[in-house]
């Protein structure tokens, strides 16, 4: 009896050990490739941060791996606490980070860990009184660094990021006549320098006809007969984002003529010794007006190098 009991002791303490020894073979692997997959995404110093911010439990914060923010090559690349701070007592388990990119920061202090690196881009030289950064938008406002892709990169994307504050730009440009924003070929940043701008509007030019020309350079002239409104500003007849009018006129033609220029044609009619009768094109610019008379003439609006045998000149005339 007493050597069955020891015998019974003996398999119990084997199948312990044995138990164990499995446990801690099961869970090598595990660390390992824990230790493993870190390793790919993780800088200098991180590993403070990693210990307990890993893949299983955050694992929205490892496809930073796959962004410029996550490249180990590169000396440059940013570490957690670069852009987080030293958080020595979050790392203690006391309280946030020195840094959050919720709602618990200033943008001011945000901005300016992103700052810190790309302050020295060209493109954000003007940060500094920008519209942006005078009504409090942080960078995380925008960008998302976390994630593999970042929306506002991307010319498909970008305008819904942007729509969360513009919503007035969001209803223009789902009218009939826009440009094909909402067809993902172009983003708002193809006119609009977000992080900054000497231009009027953050455009990425220094005026509204210098950004609309660097695509509607047909438009730019010189001509010989050149129309004062297209030289000052095009958005005194176009409204970039969208109307209902064709070409993202503000108003149809002719109204929108005559909001600078009245009804002519009678005087003109009279200087090839014609008698403007109620009858005639333009009398009282009712024929005008029905007919959308002065684009009939008028077809090159921009601007026009034709000569004309008529004193005052008719500008802009196809011949």
């Amino acid at each position: 009896m007493k050597r069955l009991r020891q015998w019974l002791m003996g398999c119990a303490l084997i199948g312990t050990l044995l138990g164990t020894g499995s446990a801690l073979a099961a869970d090598a692997p595990a660390a390992a490739a824990k230790e493993g997959s870190a390793k790919g995404v993780l800088l200098r110093n991180d590993e403070r941060c990693t210990a307990c911010h890993d893949e299983s439990g955050f694992p929205q914060l490892y496809p930073i791996g796959k962004t410029r923010h996550g490249t180990v090559a590169d000396g440059r690349t940013p570490t957690c606490t670069n852009c987080h701070g030293e958080t020595q007592k979050h790392s203690e388990g006391e309280g946030n980070p020195d840094i959050t990119y919720g709602n618990k920061t200033e943008a001011e202090v945000k901005n300016a860990a992103c700052m810190d690196c790309h302050k020295r881009d060209a493109k954000r030289s003007h940060w500094e009184g920008s519209t942006h950064q005078a009504r409090n938008v942080a960078c995380s406002s925008c960008h998302q660094l976390h994630s593999a892709t970042d929306k506002v990169r991307d010319k498909r994307t970008q305008p819904e990021v942007c729509y969360k504050c513009h919503k007035e730009q969001r209803a223009q440009a789902n009218r009939p006549s826009h440009h094909p924003v909402p067809e993902g070929k172009m983003g708002c940043s193809d006119c609009h320098n977000v992080h900054g701008s000497a231009g009027p509007k953050l455009l990425k030019r220094d005026s509204v006809v210098e950004t609309c020309y660097t695509c509607h350079m047909e438009k730019r002239g010189p001509f010989v007969h050149n129309h004062e409104p297209v030289n000052d500003d095009c958005t005194t007849c176009h409204n970039p984002h969208g109307t209902t009018a064709e070409s993202m006129l503000k108003v149809r033609p002719p109204f929108l003529c005559q909001q600078c220029h009245t009804p002519h044609v009678p005087a003109q009619a009279s200087l090839y010794g014609q008698t403007p009768t109620p009858n005639s094109i333009g009398w009282n610019g009712a024929s005008v007006t029905q007919g959308r008379g002065c684009l009939n003439c008028h077809t090159q609006i921009h601007g026009s190098n034709n000569p004309s045998a008529t004193n005052p000149t008719p500008q802009f005339l196809f011949r």
